[in-house]
């Protein structure tokens, strides 16, 4: 950026004005001035009081409004951030006249774009730019400690190339938002998205994961519900209140107010773009797009559109799923359908019947977005609930649960807590990261004595054996509850021909997995809005009929998955037993194996092969019973 050349002051050293303050380094970038920001005390407009703001207002032919602006002690950094509705409030009344603030105080602006904007080399999104707030966020303890918290959970234990944090997915996050969130500001000026709304936008995708605890997703759908039973307690949750600490113990009060973040509803924008409506009592609100009124605070309904672009609790398009799909896919060495650029080209922002605003498409893109849902349906197929995955995710949950009351987290004023207490204080929560598994698996303590080896044994490779996964139809699904209860389910089935080898629902692990486009049974592309070439901004539905007729039918399917914990030969024969008689007795599919898939697969082959040498065929019966007799 252009500097004011007659008074840039050394970064590290000296002004005139002043010493500039202490600065923060980190192995991407230095930043300097206050709270790690590139405000260098120069003599810049931002620095402007009520006097200058005064002449200016003067000097630019607006002499009516002086007397309010006094009464009001607007300052130039306040000057710079108001908005059409603020004017209004101070009652600049005349449309013609607050145009022309507004217009002045832009032009003044852009006089003085915002210096310390850094440069990062990410290998998703390559060079992208960052603003010196987003870099003093970074720079925090709290932030930084997404270094060792593994995106993919287990994963890595299965793809070597799985290796990416939470720390690099959340800085591509914030780059996203950017990316869209000025690019509708270019397209429709007419939305008056200013600088503001953008900032918070990216600092909300900064931050949206700071809430996440060892390995990702493990920690809060396996562990914590298991560790504290009855506690309805989710990362985003956890990002809000990290969020704040992060704030206050930074000291970044200053930073975010030099920055424009001057008024409440700022932060409160922040929070709900994270969490979604933020009620009085400050803790979360369902959210529900159909609620007859406008639920948040931070950003009216007008700008209800801002809302869905880091995390789209309406149809599920956001910058989070552009991000994970690009590095995820990289990192697993899978490929990915979709491209996030293709729909910046198209995003334009429409206005709904009850005045509501939301990012719609072009009719044309309906196709792309529904392989945009089938590609997250394959990336979770194939890699976050791929077998040996969910079992190794499995163990590290149970060695957390032995391991919980026996490890001690020192938090705020040096009181104590578990691994599953952390979550009540974020001083505690700060210092928990995936390092606990080796905290564990190195410790010499008797106490976790269970815990290290169930650890030793996902390192030496001895896992539970997985002996058989079925599909259950939508009528016969299983609700949360009664998840429990499955592995005795499985073990007190009657067989008709017992085995050697007795088995109880300890032995057994029964995984139900959910797999679905993002809601559930709901398919998401009927919450997407259109528009077309000619009319954009009239928003309409598209229904699936009209894109293709070979569009699934339905949008969420669940299976059962068994794992056998002992591993010998005759316990895994018999343990295929169980869980065989169990569908059978449910009606539930004939539950198949990854070794079975692969068996009938090569009997197949050795059948063709035995039809071409003597002419005779095997029937498919007696194929399937040479399966499970061998």
């Amino acid at each position: 950026w252009k500097r004011d050349q007659d008074t840039s002051p050394d970064r590290r050293g000296s002004s005139a004005e002043g010493p500039a303050d202490s600065s923060y380094r980190t192995h991407e970038k230095q930043v300097c001035g206050p709270g790690g920001l590139g405000a260098t005390p120069r003599k810049t407009v931002q620095r402007w009081g009520m006097e200058k703001v005064s002449h200016f207002l003067l000097d630019q032919g607006f002499l009516e409004f002086n007397k309010k602006f006094r009464e009001n002690k607007i300052i130039r950094l306040e000057l710079l951030y108001l908005t059409d509705t603020h004017l209004e409030k101070l009652r600049v009344t005349s449309v013609g006249r607050r145009i022309g603030v507004m217009t002045n105080f832009t032009r003044s602006k852009k006089m003085h774009p915002v210096d310390g904007m850094k440069v990062l080399n990410d290998p998703i999104h390559g060079h992208i730019t960052l603003h010196p707030l987003l870099i003093a966020i970074m720079d925090t303890p709290q932030f930084q400690r997404l270094r060792d918290i593994k995106q993919l959970g287990g994963a890595y234990y299965v793809f070597p190339g799985a290796s990416h944090n939470r720390f690099e997915h959340s800085i591509g996050v914030a780059y996203l938002a950017g990316c869209l969130a000025r690019n509708l500001q270019e397209k429709q000026p007419e939305l008056q998205i200013d600088d503001r709304d953008v900032l918070c936008v990216q600092i909300a995708g900064l931050c949206h994961d700071l809430g996440h605890g060892p390995f990702s997703h493990l920690f809060d759908r396996m562990f914590i519900p298991q560790a504290r039973p009855g506690r309805n307690w989710k990362h985003e949750t956890a990002s809000v209140q990290m969020f704040e600490h992060l704030i206050t113990s930074n000291g970044l009060k200053t930073s975010l107010e030099e920055n424009g973040l001057i008024l409440p509803e700022d932060i409160i924008f922040i929070k709900e773009q994270i969490i979604g409506p933020i009620p009085e009592s400050g803790t979360q609100s369902p959210s529900n797009g159909n609620q007859p009124t406008w639920s948040y605070k931070g950003r009216p309904k007008e700008k209800g559109f801002l809302y869905e672009i880091v995390a789209n609790e309406t149809n599920g398009i956001d910058v989070d799923k552009w991000d994970y799909f690009a590095r995820d896919c990289h990192h697993l060495g899978l490929q990915n359908n979709f491209d996030h650029k293709r729909f910046l080209q198209f995003a334009r922002v429409v206005q709904l019947k009850d005045g509501c605003t939301t990012i719609g498409s072009r009719g044309k893109e309906a196709g792309n977005l529904y392989d945009l849902f089938h590609t997250r349906n394959c990336l979770h197929r194939r890699a976050d609930q791929h077998t040996v995955v969910n079992v190794i995710e499995i163990m590290i949950k149970e060695a957390f649960l032995k391991a919980d009351q026996h490890i001690v987290i020192e938090g705020t004023e040096g009181k104590k807590f578990t691994i599953s207490t952390a979550i009540d204080d974020m001083e505690a929560y700060t210092k928990l990261t995936d390092c606990i598994f080796y905290q564990i698996l190195h410790s010499s303590s008797q106490k976790l004595a269970e815990a290290r080896k169930i650890l030793e044994n996902i390192i030496r490779r001895k896992l539970y054996k997985c002996v058989g996964q079925t599909h259950v139809k939508p009528e016969n699904q299983f609700l949360p509850d009664e998840f429990t209860k499955l592995p005795a389910e499985v073990a007190a089935v009657v067989l008709s021909s017992p085995p050697d080898v007795t088995l109880n629902a300890e032995d057994f692990v029964v995984d139900v997995i959910q797999m679905d486009y993002g809601m559930k049974d709901q398919n998401p592309i009927n919450k997407v809005y259109f528009y077309s070439k000619q009319s954009p901004n009239i928003p309409h539905n598209i229904e699936g009929h009209d894109v293709s007729h070979l569009l699934p039918k339905n949008f969420a399917e669940q299976l059962i998955r068994t794992y056998c914990k002992k591993t010998d030969e005759q316990s895994l024969k018999a343990a295929e037993q169980y869980f065989t008689q169990w569908c059978k007795d449910k009606c539930f599919p004939d539950p198949v194996t990854i070794d079975t898939v692969r068996l009938e697969l090569t009997l197949q082959s050795e059948q063709e092969d035995y039809k071409d040498s003597v002419g005779t065929e095997r029937t498919g019966s007696e194929v399937k019973s040479q399966l499970f007799k061998d």
